[in-house]
């Protein structure tokens, strides 16, 4: 099938065979889809496999793949020694109720390698290293109040979830962000124990965690939240939330489910956060599901069952096994310090590319970004927080049309997650990804003028 067909049946660049796959899906999901996240332009594309860095449809058609599962596969599709030391390990088994060696391995890679992490205890999302770590944190101090970063996205834990989708018609004062629920139902008091912060308000940070402290236990904070832009921190940001956390014996949970991949050591080295507890997942299982909470000696030893009841039980059927044990190591032994200095340098290629052909056309665009991720803004200004990064319906179709043109283009650039580069990718990935993105400016110049406002 080619574009004008798929065109003609309602999809810009839906197959065929996808567009079947979708029919049969509706009839066991309730919308089709087994995951919120699925992204569909009405159908969604349906995958046979992936090798590298490029998937490859059921309709046969290759896209080279800037999703990357989410940020999750930092080698890309098939990477060779995940696939052996996963078929070596199907071999001996694939779950037990015993340990493995395996989990000692990765944890000991992850406690040599991430500043702050003096022990590990794995679970099999990022949503549940999250919310152990809240746990972990009210265990710890006993109290029961978090604090967040407006706009953030932490998983899919109610506390967590509070003020993830503000709108400019509830999230409130801009010096005092209201708790916002996520969906109907949402208990009210679950709102009355997070307290909203607006990410880089250095004023709004020291205020807020000084007013509260009695009953803080964490503020959880991403270094560079995804979901609310992918925006830097300004150092005097990071400075004091530093400040005010110690200065009142609260918790710092550095969530870097996702940004761990922001350097070998992880984000938090990258941008002088000391965090007492942090959480990771996607990159460390090489493709297959995980979560870790990693922190202090003395913060992590209230999930310490040698004496009998922990202060925090902490299980999991499938928690530790030994796929994703193993699939992690492979991976992340991979990921040595010449890897991460590679796709720094692929990273700052895109991005710089990018930022030349906004310059050329001097359209109304900008990208954020660091390490192997970046995120491209209908903004003439590169935004400070969620507020600024918030769009208007009008700039939201925007994106949707630069998502469309880069599909049609064989690129996967996702619309409502963060764009990632994997090892696998080449310069000439790189260069495809500028070149789209430019042919997009071009062949849309009228509406870049009527669209996107300067902010």
């Amino acid at each position: 099938m080619n574009l004008d067909e798929a065109k003609a049946a309602g999809s810009p660049y839906v197959g065929r065979k996808s567009r079947e796959s979708f029919a049969r899906a509706r009839l066991v999901f309730p919308d089709g889809t087994s995951r919120a996240t699925i992204e569909r332009d009405p159908e969604p594309i349906y995958v046979e496999r992936g090798v590298g860095s490029y998937l490859v449809d059921v309709d046969g058609r290759r896209f080279l793949d800037l999703n990357c599962n989410f940020t999750t596969l930092i080698h890309g599709h098939a990477f060779a020694p995940v696939v052996e030391a996963l078929t070596r390990q199907l071999q001996c088994g694939s779950c037990f109720a015993n340990p493995t060696e395996s989990e000692i391995e990765l944890a000991e890679l992850l406690c040599s390698r991430i500043p702050q992490v003096d022990r590990v205890r794995f679970v099999n999302t990022g949503t549940e290293a999250v919310l152990f770590a809240v746990k972990a944190a009210r265990a710890f101090t006993g109290r029961s109040k978090i604090a967040k970063i407006e706009g953030a996205y932490h998983g899919a834990y109610d506390w967590c979830e509070v003020s993830l989708g503000a709108t400019p018609d509830n999230w409130g004062e801009p010096t005092s962000p209201t708790s916002t629920g996520r969906y109907r139902g949402m208990p009210s008091s679950v709102l009355e124990e997070v307290v909203v912060l607006r990410f880089n308000d250095v004023e709004g940070v020291h205020r807020l965690l000084s007013s509260y402290a009695h009953d803080l236990a964490a503020v959880l904070m991403d270094p560079m939240p995804s979901k609310s832009g992918l925006i830097a921190p300004k150092p005097e940001f990071i400075a004091a939330v530093q400040a005010a956390a110690r200065c009142n014996n609260i918790l710092i949970i550095s969530d870097e489910v996702l940004n761990l991949r922001q350097g070998f050591q992880g984000a938090s080295a990258r941008y002088g956060l000391v965090p007492d507890l942090i959480t990771m997942g996607k990159i460390i299982g090489g493709g297959l599901p995980i979560g870790a909470i990693g922190g202090r000696e003395d913060v992590m030893r209230v999930f310490d069952a040698s004496a009998g009841r922990p202060m925090l039980a902490q299980g999991g059927t499938f928690s530790a096994n030994p796929l994703s044990m193993t699939a992690g190591l492979a991976a992340m032994r991979h990921l040595d310090r010449t890897a991460f200095e590679r796709l720094e340098v692929l990273g700052k290629s895109v991005r710089d590319g990018i930022r030349l052909a906004i310059a050329k056309c001097s359209a109304p665009l900008c990208v954020t970004g660091a390490a192997s991720l970046f995120r491209i803004h209908p903004l003439t200004k590169v935004p400070n927080d969620y507020r600024e990064a918030y769009l208007a319906p009008a700039l939201e179709s925007l994106m949707k049309e630069l998502t469309r043109f880069f599909a049609q283009n064989g690129i996967i650039l996702p619309h409502g997650a963060t764009p990632s580069l994997s090892t696998s990718m080449t310069r000439d990935d790189a260069d495809f990804v500028v070149d789209v993105f430019s042919g997009f400016l071009h062949a849309n110049e009228k509406l870049l003028n009527q669209i996107a406002a300067p902010r």
